[in-house]
């Protein structure tokens, strides 16, 4: 009889830690992130319960921190540009809620400077979907109360970042469109996570030409339901429209609600913008930046489809950027517009004057 090895799988790939560490904390339970000198527990504020908030800052014996990005410390009265740390000692899980990200909390008395550690554990909250404020505590390296934890190292984080550029189609098949007749829907899959990503080709673009193309990023409010409150919407169906029109292109669909930040965020910044806030400062309250998104994606598809050289539909000079950062070569620039409303003249208007978006309010108006 021939003996057989036993099966075995070995996965080198540090992607797959950064996932297990993202899926933990999603779950709401804590992590190890570690480095070569320290090791830091670390909770989501976003997803943790307030029963295991509870028992990991009895654990830690109150030496629990939260970290916060420079964005919500600016709300909290800091200006200096830097990732901070404040004690929490006593702060039950709703004083320390409001301190992550409540508008109009008082300014702190006492905080830090976060460290390379801490601001990695935000890296982390960013690919989970969940605010980036985090509960953390040093421990030592090999801490038995925290032995059924899983455990991620630092470098691993930094290596994972390769990965977001590795996709693969998985289906292409035509679909009948109302509007634009067969349109092929093509999906791909990859990057952290293994998520899908769909482009919508249609006509017949020439690849051995420039190929117009719109990278548009989800928005289920305005896509799916008609959202008045922004013109993705418009944008979605005109920019087909557009591609259409110049005879063939690509609409690459990207999963990146909120401009990345995700629907529980943008549902809170939301109910900001509710009070008054623009998109921007809503964002920060929460301590986002200004556009949280990505393009490795974006790029990796044109790529699969043969397309290196484009004509893109965009108001949005970051897509341009990144583009033409990743070897893509962008021969034109078209805007693609949507209608003004009086429900989101004060975001277009806040897009145009903060965050550079190539569009003429006045002149859409004028033209109504």
């Amino acid at each position: 009889m021939t003996e057989h090895s036993p099966f075995a799988l070995e996965f080198k790939d540090p992607s797959r830690e950064v996932e297990r560490a993202v899926a933990e904390l999603r779950f709401g339970r804590p992590i190890i992130l570690e480095d070569r000198s320290r090791a830091l527990a670390v909770l989501a504020l976003d997803a943790v319960s307030p029963a295991l908030y509870d028992q990991f800052a009895s654990v830690v014996g109150q030496k629990h921190q939260l970290f916060l990005t420079r964005n919500r410390a600016e709300k909290l009265g800091i200006t200096r540009a830097s990732d901070i740390v404040a004690p929490l000692w006593n702060a039950s899980f709703q004083q320390a809620s409001e301190l992550a990200y409540t508008p109009g909390t008082k300014p702190l008395s006492y905080w830090r400077k976060a460290n390379e550690l801490e601001s990695a554990s935000a890296e982390l909250a960013s690919t989970a979907l969940l605010l980036p404020a985090m509960v953390c505590a040093e421990v030592e390296k090999g801490d038995k109360r925290f032995s059924s934890c899983c455990t991620l190292d630092h470098a691993q984080l930094s290596a994972s970042s390769n990965v977001r550029q590795s996709f693969q189609v998985v289906a292409r098949t035509p679909v009948p469109l109302e509007t634009f007749g067969y349109a092929d829907f093509v999906v791909f899959r990859g990057g952290l996570a293994q998520k899908d990503q769909v482009a919508i080709v249609v006509g017949k673009p020439d690849v051995s030409k420039p190929v117009p193309i719109r990278i548009h990023s989800s928005c289920i409010t305005g896509d799916l339901c008609g959202s008045l409150k922004c013109d993705c919407g418009d944008q979605l169906r005109n920019g087909l429209d557009l591609l259409a029109k110049a005879g063939g292109g690509v609409l690459l669909y990207l999963d990146q609600e909120g401009r990345g930040t995700g629907i529980g965020a943008k549902m809170r910044a939301y109910g900001f913008q509710h009070r008054g806030m623009d998109t921007i400062d809503a964002d920060a309250q929460l301590g986002f930046g200004a556009d949280h998104r990505r393009y490795e994606a974006a790029v990796a598809m044109l790529k699969l489809l043969n397309i290196d050289e484009v004509i893109v539909y965009t108001n949005n000079p970051m897509k341009i950027a990144a583009l033409s950062d990743a070897g893509i070569l962008v021969h034109a620039r078209s805007a693609v517009t949507g209608r003004v409303t009086s429900e989101n003249e004060f975001y277009l208007r806040t897009k145009t004057a903060r965050a550079g978006h190539m569009l003429d309010v006045d002149a859409l108006i004028a033209a109504e």
